[in-house]
C-alpha cells in the first residue's frame, strides 16, 4: 500500500512523501511481510537498514531483489554470503 500526502510546502511548491512496504523471501521462497511504511533505506553493516515514518528502524543482513517505486514495494532476500 502506498500512501501520498503533503510532505513540505516551501515557495509555493509541495514536496510529496510515499512510503513502501518491505517484504522478505523466505526459505520456501514465499513473501512474507517484514516492514511497513518505510521511506528510507540505508546501507549498514553489510546489510540494510529500513526506517518507517514513525522513525522505528529495523536492520537485516540482506539485498534488495526487486524494487517498485510505483507501488511502493521493496523485497528484499536473506545475504547467505
Amino acid at each position: 500500500m502506498v500512501f501520498i500526502f503533503p510532505y513540505k510546502v516551501e515557495k509555493g511548491v509541495v514536496a510529496i512523501m510515499c512510503e513502501a512496504s518491505v517484504y522478505l523471501i523466505d526459505e520456501d521462497g514465499n513473501e512474507k511481510p517484514f516492514f511497513d511504511s518505510v521511506d528510507i533505506i540505508e546501507p549498514f553493516g553489510g546489510g540494510l537498514c529500513f526506517v518507517n515514518i514513525f522513525s522505528q528502524r529495523k536492520y537485516i543482513k540482506a539485498k534488495i531483489r526487486e524494487m517498485s517505486l510505483t507501488e511502493g514495494r521493496i523485497v528484499i532476500e536473506k545475504d547467505t554470503e
